[in-house]
């Protein structure tokens, strides 16, 4: 069984709805979710957010976080997520924002960071990933993506959903 088909298994199993907002995975983890046959019972809505004015206008993101922390940050994407909840009314709120390169990133912020963030029950926890900044960008995308299901997964099994 496939990360995703697990994800919505458990999702299905426990009549959970899902949503995602992505900005460094541009869709990938949306495209991963719906391959899965029958995902139209749990995804509630999907988001790519790439720019800075779609994470404020679309998620509620404020300038003051994306100005004093930037959108690749943990404190960006704990917001994503919070805004994803409150905009969508879904069950689990799965978030990504990074830097896939192989130009853009910076000392403080290099190629192959990634800030994940899954807001479940009311609490988002938020996942700093660090990947080889020589991963050529196509695949930076496809294991942030993964991370990102990973932790989506690891967060319902972790609250005892069977």
């Amino acid at each position: 069984m496939t990360l995703e088909e697990e994800l919505g298994q458990i999702l299905k199993e426990n009549k959970l709805t899902i949503a995602t907002a992505e900005s460094c995975t541009g869709g990938l983890v949306s495209s991963r979710l719906t391959d899965v046959s029958g995902s139209s019972e749990y995804i509630k809505l999907n988001f790519v957010t790439y720019a800075n004015e779609a994470k404020n206008s679309v998620l509620n993101v404020s300038w003051d976080i994306l100005n004093n922390y930037g959108a690749v940050s943990a404190e960006c994407a704990q917001a994503m997520a919070e805004g994803l909840q409150e905009v969508t009314g879904c069950d689990v709120a799965l978030c990504t924002t990074g830097i896939a390169g192989p130009t853009g990133g910076s000392d403080k912020k290099p190629v192959g960071l990634m800030y994940c963030s899954v807001k479940y029950k009311g609490i988002v926890t938020v996942k700093e990933i660090k990947l080889s900044p020589s991963i050529p960008r196509k695949d930076m995308k496809q294991k942030f993506a993964h991370k990102a299901l990973e932790l989506a997964l690891s967060i319902l099994l972790d609250n005892k959903i069977s």
